[in-house]
């Protein structure tokens, strides 16, 4: 499936600084890092190498503005005893013990405390997005190294060998294998761990994906995952994941998501996109979810709903820039600003006269190049608007937009328009097999 637009050379400029701004870029934290893989299950010893008991998990807090999260305590088991010691305690952590800076210490039983986060139980195995890299990984492995004082999570390994490490023999699992190390500051977790760090990823990383790389993310998490992915996204930005998602994938997640936000969901995607991802469902569900929106806006979605999915009506999106004949091209102009967010789904300005008849459609180049004090009724006496029926025949639309040489048709009820078919909705029309595909729109 082709998600334009590929990543600009700025863009990719600029994930590459990021990664080497990353803390694991340096030599220091690289020559430092303990596998918690192989530290889990080794001894917690005193400073007079008395041992404690084994380590069972590390306990981190994390915070909206950490992005490496500090160790704040351990997890030890003591006889049939699991219990808590802070990480002020702790002298060092080495690759295969834990050294305490005491000969005593004060052991209690552990009980979770809310915000807290078990790096073994909640993230190893678990699956984590990589923001830098647009990629959906499991933790094979988490490093940790002491920076600013502090012992920190500074990495994520997703490597087999990593995992083939900890299957193996006792004296390979403490030995970590950078090479495939994910910084951290560039991962959002998933699962126990995700509303922990919730507020800083979706101001930060998360946010810096377009709609498309967000779409490839929640295509490749389970079923979970996704609306956990799902609920750090603004409705917006969800929306226009959801619009580059293969048709399949979306009515898998809508299937499985609740009818109120799913509704939420399906209302702010672009027309033609929520009609498709409606007409997917079957009947009851569909009406389920319809139940939940705003009332104008399902009796809109409602009324494209009763057009044959192969007709004109039935993949045209009725957003249009409208202004009236007598109006300026300077008018026009802020018409087009008003409807910005939009700008993917127009490449004209339908000119309509008073009774709101067509009068012609303005394509935005012609726009462009015109004289802002000049009536826009005057730019359409060179060429006639390329228009069709709802019912017309998704063979008989691109037979138009071919002869045309046009990027779309205007959709006309009797003289009225309700609507336009740019060429990428015909082509994903009439090819289905091949995904969506999205081509480049003027403006956009």
């Amino acid at each position: 499936m082709a998600r334009p637009p590929i990543p600009t050379p700025t863009r990719l400029r600029s994930r590459r600084e990021r990664r080497q701004r990353r803390l694991t870029a340096t030599r220091a934290v690289r020559e430092t890092i303990v596998s918690l893989a192989g530290l889990v299950g080794r001894p917690v010893r005193l400073f007079d190498n008395k041992e404690v008991g084994v380590l069972v998990d590390l306990v981190a807090r994390f915070s909206g503005d950490q992005d490496y999260p500090p160790v704040t305590g351990l997890v030890i088991r003591v006889g049939r005893r699991e219990v808590f010691l802070e990480a002020g305690f702790v002298s060092a952590l080495a690759a295969t013990e834990v050294v305490l800076r005491t000969t005593s210490v004060d052991l209690r039983d552990f009980v979770r405390r809310p915000g807290e986060v078990l790096l073994a139980r909640d993230l190893l195995d678990h699956q984590v997005v990589d923001v830098d890299g647009v990629q959906v990984v499991r933790a094979s492995d988490l490093y940790l190294a002491p920076v600013q004082g502090r012992i920190r999570l500074v990495g994520v390994d997703v490597s087999v060998h990593a995992l083939l490490r900890r299957l193996g023999p006792v004296r390979f699992r403490a030995r970590p294998t950078p090479e495939r190390v994910i910084d951290w500051a560039a991962i959002q977790p998933l699962g126990d761990a995700a509303s922990e760090v919730r507020l800083r990823m979706s101001h930060e990383g998360i946010h810096r994906l377009r709609p498309g790389e967000l779409a490839d993310l929640l295509e490749d998490l389970g079923r979970e995952a996704r609306h956990e992915l799902l609920e750090v996204l603004d409705p917006e930005d969800a929306a226009d994941a959801l619009e580059e998602m293969e048709p399949g994938e979306l009515e898998a997640l809508l299937r499985t998501t609740e009818p109120e936000r799913a509704a939420e969901l399906i209302a702010t995607m672009e027309t033609d996109e929520a009609v498709d991802a409606l007409r997917d469902l079957a009947g009851d569900e569909r009406a389920e979810i319809l139940a939940e929106m705003p009332a104008e806006r399902a009796e809109e979605l409602t009324s494209l709903l009763a057009y044959d999915e192969h007709s004109a009506g039935g993949i045209m999106t009725t957003l249009l820039a409208v202004i009236d004949a007598d109006e300026t091209v300077a008018s026009a102009e802020q018409r087009l600003v008003e409807l910005a967010e939009h700008r993917g789904e127009i490449d004209a300005v339908v000119v309509v006269d008073a009774s709101g008849a067509l009068v012609g459609d303005v394509p935005l180049f012609d726009l462009l190049i015109a004289d802002h004090a000049r009536r826009i009724g005057e730019l359409c006496e060179d060429e006639a608007p390329v228009t069709a029926a709802p019912d017309t025949s998704l063979r008989d639309v691109a037979v138009a937009l071919i002869e045309s040489r046009r990027s779309s048709v205007l959709v006309l009820d009797g003289d009225r328009p309700v609507g336009r078919i740019l060429a990428d909705d015909v082509v994903d029309a009439l090819l289905p097999e091949r995904g969506r595909l999205h081509f480049p729109r003027l403006l956009q």
